[in-house]
């Protein structure tokens, strides 16, 4: 890995932060080959808040994008969402998510963080989620992070076919492929909604 001069270092860290706003202090060091105090001192000297700061304004940048859900319809925190291409939510698994013997999350949490997210892609006032094939790979212990990423792979009209990834520790816990339907509203009769 090349070493950067203080100048080139910063120019470089404040555009990575830009396009990538998670990335932890000690990742950035690391990537960098300076020590944590170096980059803290370099996102000082750029007027670039820490981590949580620049998480909180992702999330209500995100928030204040979204259309087919109220934000308290979003299952975990939105992290991120460009809606028609990409979002990003987390949840902490606390004790009242988990089966009382297993201490694992019970699988209707982490669907409903995923079928949030897949709807909260979708450009519209309403969303409906048409199909689903999902693929449960590992149990979600107690207290772990759930990361979820969608992605909108293929629109066509008012049909929006989004990929769904949770992630806890890096690893894969969930997979799904959401059919979506588009819907202004007043479209949708009672009779599709039962």
């Amino acid at each position: 890995m090349v070493r950067y001069g203080k100048d080139e270092r910063r120019k470089i860290l404040e555009a990575e932060l830009s396009k990538h706003p998670f990335f932890t202090d000690e990742e950035l060091a690391l990537r960098f080959r300076v020590s944590v105090s170096t980059i803290r001192l370099d996102r000082g000297v750029l007027g670039i808040p820490e981590l949580r700061e620049r998480t909180r304004a992702v999330a209500q940048e995100a928030y204040s994008t979204l259309k087919s859900l109220d934000d308290q319809e979003v299952i975990g925190e939105l992290q991120e969402l460009i809606i028609g291409e990409r979002a990003r939510s987390t949840m902490i698994i606390e004790e009242t998510m988990v089966l009382a013997k297993a201490r694992v999350a019970r699988g209707h949490y982490l669907f409903a963080q995923a079928n949030s997210l897949a709807i909260a892609l979708v450009d519209a006032p309403m969303a409906l989620t048409g199909s689903v094939e999902l693929k449960f790979i590992r149990p979600v212990q107690l207290g772990e992070v759930v990361v979820a990423e969608g992605k909108v792979t293929k629109r066509k009209g008012d049909k929006y076919w989004v990929d769904v990834l949770l992630q806890a520790n890096t690893e894969a816990v969930l997979r799904g492929h959401w059919v979506l339907f588009a819907k202004e509203r007043g479209e949708v009769r009672e009779t599709e909604m039962e």
